[in-house]
């Protein structure tokens, strides 16, 4: 009897010690990753994220007390998580990557701090406030080895991942045109933060609806024509509710000219409701992402034929990170690569100037 039930011990003890090594397995399967800057609405996120247990956050730079505050206590976020500097924070901690949710003008600090210590860094879209910028982050990055990322929404859209296939296959032909809609009814109007209002609204920091929603349509045409640069860049920006953004334009139309197509990109903080739009059009079809998971094929233009959408790609910022640290995936020229990004930058400048 004392022997049978030594046995039944001991099994449930390398029962334990099994389920603890799986977890310790697990844990240690995820992203170590830390954070700069909470003024960024898109940091709840990776917060949301971190709190369902998908990543872990070892680090957060941060100096706004009440952003401090008020993370802490929506997420259960430990007082010892917080610095007061990029800096100080690289010193105390090794994370796999950095993420950046400040404003856009302020990445190349972070690019400078980050990469020639060797850490990755993925910063949320656009890449920098303009190309004086953009091109130095990329110079550290180069000179560094060390990734350069750019995270969008649209990026993980399966909607978009697909029409890239359908065209790269045989039968469509040349793309003709191009039209991104992006954008909603205002960052007052749903209700963004007031520290994200305070540098998504101003002229030095990020600027207005066209570097907000403009970057989304240059980022997926640039993909599409394989990293190619438009030959010409036309806009028109408009201030259609002065009142409620006195500083920076709020609609904007981009014309993208390239040698056998037409990228056209309406970015506006002025749609009805929120729009993350995009069709392609080739000599005798079109495809339409009427949003991340509804793809239609236009062959007439009263005819559409929903295209099944598969898995086959990465649906979120920290799959697809991980892929590149672990040398799985090549940013070469795909939505979040170094490559694409600066054209992008460089577009947007030129929209800025026409």
């Amino acid at each position: 009897m004392k022997n049978k039930l030594f046995i039944k011990a001991i099994k449930l003890l390398l029962l334990a010690v099994l389920l603890c090594c799986h977890s310790i397995t697990y844990s240690q399967d995820l992203l170590n990753v830390a954070v700069v800057g909470l003024s960024h609405d898109h940091a709840h996120v990776i917060m949301n994220e971190y709190k369902q247990e998908k990543v872990h956050i070892i680090g957060i730079a941060e100096t706004d007390r009440n952003l401090i505050d008020r993370y802490k206590k929506t997420y259960h976020l430990p007082e010892s998580l917080f610095f007061n500097d990029i800096e100080t924070m690289l010193k105390n901690i090794k994370p796999d990557a950095v993420l950046a949710y400040n404003p856009i003008s302020e990445h190349l600090k972070v690019a400078e701090v980050c990469l020639p210590m060797k850490v990755p860094l993925m910063v949320e879209k656009p890449l920098a406030i303009n190309t004086k910028q953009a091109q130095l982050m990329a110079k550290l990055s180069r000179e560094n080895n060390t990734p350069l990322l750019t995270n969008y929404e649209t990026t993980w859209y399966a909607s978009n991942q697909a029409i890239k296939h359908m065209v790269e296959s045989d039968g469509f032909g040349e793309i003709k045109k191009m039209i991104a809609k992006d954008g909603h009814q205002g960052p007052r109007e749903i209700g963004c933060s007031p520290e994200f209002l305070a540098w998504l609204t101003g002229p030095k920091k990020n600027g207005g609806a066209l570097m907000d929603f403009g970057c989304y349509g240059a980022n997926l045409m640039t993909w599409l024509q394989e990293g190619k640069r438009p030959i010409a860049v036309t806009a028109v920006t408009r201030n259609l509710k002065p009142g409620m953004y006195p500083k920076v334009e709020d609609d904007a139309i981009i014309i993208l000219e390239y040698e056998n197509a037409t990228g056209i990109i309406e970015a506006s903080w002025d749609w009805p409701y929120g729009i993350n739009d995009f069709r392609v059009y080739g000599t005798d079809r079109s495809y339409h992402a009427v949003d991340g998971n509804t793809l239609l094929e236009n062959s007439t233009h009263t005819e559409s034929k929903p295209i099944e959408l598969t898995e086959n790609h990465y649906h979120d910022h920290l799959s697809y990170l991980k892929a590149v640290l672990t040398g799985k995936v090549k940013a070469e020229n795909d939505l979040s690569s170094l490559s694409n990004n600066l054209i992008v930058v460089e577009i947007l400048e030129a929209a800025r100037k026409s």
